[in-house]
């Protein structure tokens, strides 16, 4: 199952640092299977407020994510952008093939109260 990095990154002003990250950051990811999907892009609000920037990396699965954020390239680089970049990062894994909503909505019905 895919799984997905995803970084809601605050506005920063340019530091060589953050440019060093950058260039670096895709050698990191390459050897667990992960590519950009989102990155360096402009995205629309369509409700609520969400400032800063988006960035998105996939992987085949939970484990190649898991692996290449606590991998020693990634450790390496990663207060590169700590250190001026302040954001909320996740690890979240994808759907199944398959999925049906249908039966999320269905246990959220079971979970009400009777009445």
């Amino acid at each position: 199952m895919t799984a997905y990095v995803i970084a809601h990154l605050q506005e920063a002003a340019p530091h060589p640092e953050i440019a060093e990250y950058i260039e670096r950051i895709t050698a990191t990811f390459e050897p667990y299977g992960g590519r950009f999907l989102v990155h360096g892009t402009q995205h629309e609000v369509k409700e609520g407020g969400w400032p800063g920037h988006v960035v998105m990396i996939g992987f085949p699965g939970v484990a190649e994510a898991r692996a290449w954020w606590d991998s020693p390239a990634y450790q390496e680089i990663a207060p590169l952008r700590s250190r001026h970049i302040e954001g909320d990062i996740i690890l979240v894994g994808g759907i199944p093939e398959g999925y049906d909503p249908a039966s999320t909505a269905k246990a959220i019905r079971e979970a009400l109260p009777a009445g």
